[in-house]
């Protein structure tokens, strides 16, 4: 049984030790932690994560949420003596996760060498903007420029307007994703075939890349790189958002032939599949502009419920966009727990339900982000440290 007397988790008995801040590891982290890992948040003493200061109203949620059950210790690992005890209790950890700018561990003697010269079953995942290696690898690695390197932004937007930079941490949740899977892979490799420890390199600009489309094929092939072209897809049409009477919206996908086709008819638009210039996929992307403009005719002469109507009767590939207001109200959603409710310091925190679900061993909310430093005396107590080393430490400013 687990620590709350549930069934065993999947990773129940897998420890990590997480130096990372901000998102990419904080997510990371949160995924393995939701199914069974114990995850032991490092902090420096006295400023901590700087997630912790992404708050509204005073209220940390990001902290809350990505932050979600871990352990939380500080140690200074600018002193000498902190990092003695990192390396004196590696053993006990399965990962280490850490995103400092490369070099950085290496310049206080804890790099991969030393860490798996001390523990050599460690995998380490190291989560960098740009990669460890190569001549930019030290530059400043926020996710708001890769999603501005990689390709993301110059291809997103109206062809006459800006390149637009997502309102959410896409590069930074994107390499979480990553990050999660290559620590499975390497424990697996280890645990599995009887393999050592082995370092993995996560830049954030390779994961958003990654899943761009064939972006070099394209431009190898064709010669092509991809142009602003607002909502508007290079693969099908129709495809957008459009704007009700009401002044709602409405999204369309015609990624196939037969939904592309079922669409237009139901919105007696089907003259058009007369005509060479929308007869077929293709002709239809190449004249995506006029295509769009019959599209927008016609949901904007109906309010949001006459097309909502006419999509369910049709069983179109359309439906409303929703706020999360929306989605709180929609019983789908409700009846799926998308959202849960976790108790917080005599309130609730509302976040986001665990994912993937299993059918066997499901993941689970314990509890939400904590205080820096608030398990400090239970986990430095198992790690072996007596009450006296721990007041000792935390007096030399250590923990």
């Amino acid at each position: 049984m687990s620590r709350t007397g549930q069934s065993v988790k999947p990773l129940d008995g897998v420890r990590v030790l997480d130096l990372s801040r901000m998102v990419a590891g904080g997510v990371a982290g949160m995924l393995l932690a939701d199914f069974g890992a114990d995850v032991v948040k490092v902090e420096q003493p006295g400023t901590g994560d700087p997630l912790r200061q992404w708050t509204a109203e005073g209220l940390p949620l990001w902290w809350k949420v990505y932050a979600r059950n871990k352990r939380f210790v500080t140690l200074n690992l600018k002193a000498e003596e902190g990092r003695a005890l990192l390396l004196d209790h590696l053993s006990q950890f399965d990962v280490l996760m850490e995103s400092f700018v490369p070099g950085t561990l290496e310049r206080m003697g804890l790099g991969p060498d030393v860490l798996l010269g001390r523990h050599p079953k460690l995998v380490m995942l190291r989560i960098s903007g740009w990669g460890q290696t190569g001549p930019g690898s030290a530059r400043p690695g926020f996710g708001t420029l890769i999603e501005a390197a990689s390709g993301f932004a110059a291809m997103n937007g109206e062809p006459d307007g800006a390149p637009i930079v997502p309102s959410f941490p896409l590069a930074d949740t994107s390499a979480a994703l990553f990050a999660a899977n290559a620590i499975m892979f390497a424990l697996y490799h280890r645990d599995v075939h009887g393999a050592g420890g082995q370092v993995i390199d996560l830049a954030l600009f390779e994961s958003l890349f990654s899943l761009l489309g064939p972006l070099p094929a394209e431009y190898a092939a064709l010669g092509k790189v991809r142009s602003r072209n607002g909502s508007r897809s290079k693969n099908a049409g129709p495809r957008g958002c459009y704007r009700t009477s009401d002044d709602r919206w409405v999204a369309v996908s015609g990624s196939t032939p037969k939904m592309a086709e079922r669409f237009l008819r139901a919105y007696e638009l089907g003259h058009l599949l007369d005509d060479p210039k929308f007869a077929t996929n293709e002709a239809r992307v190449i004249n995506g502009l006029e295509l769009d403009a019959a599209v927008c005719a016609a949901i904007g002469s109906r309010t949001l419920e006459e097309n909502l109507r006419i999509i369910e009767y049709h069983q179109l590939t359309a439906g409303g966009v929703y706020t999360v207001a929306d989605i709180e109200e929609d019983p789908h959603w409700r009846a799926r727990q998308l959202t849960l409710d976790i108790p917080d310091d005599g309130g609730t925190v509302r976040m986001h339900n665990v994912f993937p679900r299993f059918s066997e061993t499901p993941g689970e909310v314990r509890w939400p982000g904590g205080a820096l430093g608030q398990d400090n005396e239970a986990v430095y107590r198992e790690l072996g440290l007596s009450c006296d080393e721990q007041k000792r430490l935390a007096a030399a400013g250590v923990i």
